[in-house]
């Protein structure tokens, strides 16, 4: 089997990488760096730029199926500009891919889009399943809405379609965690707002495999990639702290507080998501990381 993938020299998309390797699967990737560009047995690179619709197009040659992970990080500050660009990354990179496709008839069986679990509302209460009908009203909700119904369009061409709604990705060198272990490792950690918030996480190694598990098995829709037991905010930075021996002392910091460092990009820290991961687990996946308290001593 042979795989495209768009996004692949991110946090997850190495791990992919990684684990279509273990797979025996063959990898094309795109990049926007020309210089980024590898050529091995297994594992070759493509120039593409989806914000001017070009690519080479040779990328598809001899693919079964598309990972799809392209767009710009959340993780800068939130200016207008910004906030256009992670909305236009996602949508161009679909654009781009789907119109290669149809203009040169090319046959592709499968594509597997990252989503985000932002796209359930702010909730202390709701346990989300991948059949609630309803989407956050933020600047997330809206971005991930409008992102998977680019995906969807690729069922017009008679590909089958699989989004996978992400949680917070742990790994101990990038995303969310070497982040919020910073204070802590100062001794300056602290819950956020109420810390009552729910958050979803799912261990990389897990992600890569959901991602591979699906394009192996032919699954379609939608599933969410959490591990199955999310924990609170105050519970999270609890179990960090205790993991790396450090103290918690400091009362918790306020929403308004991280509003004025942070600008809207705050509510990333603050919205609650309790999202269940039932339906890939009852196609028969198996995460190999399930709790908190030992996957961070698996990372950490």
């Amino acid at each position: 089997m042979k795989v495209l993938i768009t996004g692949s020299t991110g946090l997850v998309g190495k791990a992919i990488v990684a684990q279509c390797k273990k797979q025996a699967i063959s990898v094309h990737y795109l990049t926007t760096s020309k210089n980024n560009i590898e050529t091995t047995e297994h594992y070759k690179g493509f120039y593409w730029n989806p914000n001017k619709q070009e690519i080479d197009s040779s990328c598809f040659n001899g693919v079964d199926a598309i990972i799809n992970l392209a767009g710009a990080s959340i993780s800068n500050r939130w200016t207008k500009a910004y906030k256009q660009k992670i909305l236009d990354s996602r949508l161009q990179s679909l654009q781009l891919l789907k119109s290669t496709i149809k203009k040169d008839n090319i046959k592709i069986k499968h594509i597997i889009s990252a989503s985000a679990i932002g796209i359930y509302p702010d909730s202390l209460t709701n346990y989300y399943e991948e059949n609630y009908q309803g989407h956050s009203s933020s600047f997330l909700g809206e971005v991930t809405t409008q992102w998977e119904k680019a995906t969807d369009s690729f069922l017009e061409l008679g590909i089958l379609v699989t989004k996978i709604r992400i949680g917070i990705v742990l790994d101990n060198q990038e995303g969310a965690l070497p982040q919020i272990m910073k204070p802590i490792n100062f001794g300056l950690g602290a819950a956020l707002g109420s810390g009552l918030q729910w958050q979803s996480w799912i261990h990389k190694e897990d992600l890569a495999r959901i991602f591979v598990y699906t394009l192996e098995n032919k699954l379609e829709g939608v599933y969410n990639a959490v591990a199955s037991n999310p924990v609170t905010n105050q519970e999270l930075t609890k179990v960090i702290a205790n993991t790396i021996n450090k103290p918690l002392w400091l009362p918790n910091i306020p929403k308004v507080f991280m509003s004025l460092i942070l600008g809207e990009m705050h509510v990333l820290l603050f919205e609650s998501q309790r999202v269940c991961s039932k339906k890939i687990i009852d196609t028969g996946f198996e995460f190999r990381f399930v709790n908190l308290k030992p996957t961070l001593e698996d990372l950490l």
